[in-house]
């Protein structure tokens, strides 16, 4: 063994369980393994998790706030406008510098794959170049894939069509839209035709804005579900969003779920953000937005958080820990049940690892030894706590480590001493 890690529990439930590492892959499972000199950390209990993912995120814009100004209304309509605003200024060098930053950000949180999409929608396709760049620096270290994403529209912007073959044969992964951003429901729907045929017939996959509106008569998705089965693209396909099915109503939705569910489309909700700009033009009561993640994940869809934005013309907030974004996404889908817990903590791990189609993921003999160790016994403790990345671990390779969080404490009449992490059962 290279490294060994004991005394872990797993995502799983098992516990007392040690994890031996060895050229970069897990070589061994299970209680008390035998070691000769090799290094050893104690997990003491703790969880040690799959990396966390994200599966959906915009890069390009990250870390951008401010720039050129701050989003006065904090809508999504005035996001796209600032964006606009910013896009003419942006240079390759500020792209990367920013980007980089925030992977740096992500990998100390053990987030470790990022599905980015970048805007195709300037011609000269500056941020398609940095984030290419981005991905080869960070490869090392960070899985990143990259989506075209027709930010203006692919009907409505005259060139974005063109831009978008181009942004792929430079090296781009995954074939974007935005469907309901185009002049009409007709034009929307001829996006998504013309961009899935443009996947099938480069062997790529899908990942589309959809939907992301108060509109409950935006029904982008159900044809991308129609067009996902007609051209046999099950399983490579993601609808991004979905928000507009918060506001549908419920016979149309017991239509759609089956749809959805049968075409094999993955699904990706972003609570931090769904919940800050939906909902905008109501009074009271004031809806939410985010989709409905409990009945997706009842239906058999495969379900995934994603951060969304961080520090961008959308979103001021955000820091690239999932575990918030798995925080939030309980709360506002009221998944506080221990099976609704775990479903979260599912989303920001499992799920999306499968939306990206990442090969090695998971702890288990034979796979990359991709790892991170959190200051919480269970995954319940984990989001609750947001809890503490003590140990980041990419094909065995130690990434980052942090101490654990603690607090001395010296009340009036009792002794000092330190607070540790409360667990259920831990006091009598």
């Amino acid at each position: 063994m290279d490294l060994i890690i004991r005394h872990a529990t797993l995502p799983d439930g098992r516990r007392d369980i040690d994890i031996g590492i060895r050229d970069g892959r897990f070589a061994a499972i299970g209680p008390a393994l035998e070691a000769n000199g090799v290094e050893e950390i104690d997990a003491k209990g703790r969880l040690v998790t799959p990396p966390f993912v994200d599966a959906h995120f915009h890069m390009d814009a990250t870390l951008s706030l401010g720039l050129p100004r701050l989003n006065a209304s904090g809508t999504l309509l005035e996001g796209i406008a600032l964006w606009g605003e910013l896009k003419p200024h942006l240079t390759i060098d500020a792209l990367i510098e920013r980007a980089m930053a925030y992977c740096d950000m992500a990998v100390a949180q053990g987030l470790l794959a990022i599905r980015s999409h970048v805007d195709i929608c300037d011609d000269r396709l500056l941020a398609v170049e940095a984030l290419l760049e981005v991905k080869r620096r960070v490869a090392p270290y960070l899985h990143l894939e990259l989506v075209a994403f027709p930010q203006d529209g692919l009907l409505r912007s005259a060139n974005a069509k063109a831009n978008l073959v181009r942004a792929l044969d430079m090296g781009v992964d995954v074939v974007g839209g935005i469907p309901h951003f185009e002049r009409t429901m007709a034009d929307g729907a001829e996006s998504i035709r013309w961009l899935c045929e443009l996947a099938a017939e480069r062997g790529l996959r899908v990942d589309m804005h959809c939907d992301e509106s108060d509109d409950p008569l935006s029904r982008h998705i159900e044809t991308l579900a129609a067009e996902t089965r007609r051209i046999g693209l099950q399983g490579r396909v993601t609808g991004s969003h979905l928000t507009s099915m918060h506001s549908m109503d419920n016979y149309y939705v017991s239509k759609l779920l089956p749809l959805i569910a049968e075409a094999g489309v993955h699904a990706i909700a972003n609570p931090l953000i769904n919940i800050t700009l939906q909902g905008r033009h109501d009074s009271y009561p004031k809806r939410r937005g985010m989709t409905r993640v409990p009945e997706l994940l009842a239906a058999g869809v495969n379900v995934a958080f994603g951060h969304d934005c961080a520090m961008d013309p959308w979103y001021g907030m955000g820091s690239g820990d999932m575990l918030e974004v798995a925080h939030m996404g309980l709360h506002v889908a009221q998944m506080t049940s221990t099976q609704g817990v775990a479903q979260c903590f599912d989303a920001v791990t499992r799920n999306p690892a499968r939306v990206l189609g990442l090969e090695g993921y998971g702890i288990a003999e034979g796979q990359r030894a991709d790892l991170v160790l959190l200051q919480a016994g269970d995954a319940y403790e984990a989001i609750r706590l947001r809890a503490a990345r003590l140990l980041v671990v990419r094909g065995g390779q130690v990434l980052a480590r942090a101490p654990e969080r603690q607090t001395a404490l010296r009340l009036p009449g009792r002794p000092e001493r330190i607070s540790l992490e409360f667990r259920p059962g831990s006091i009598a």
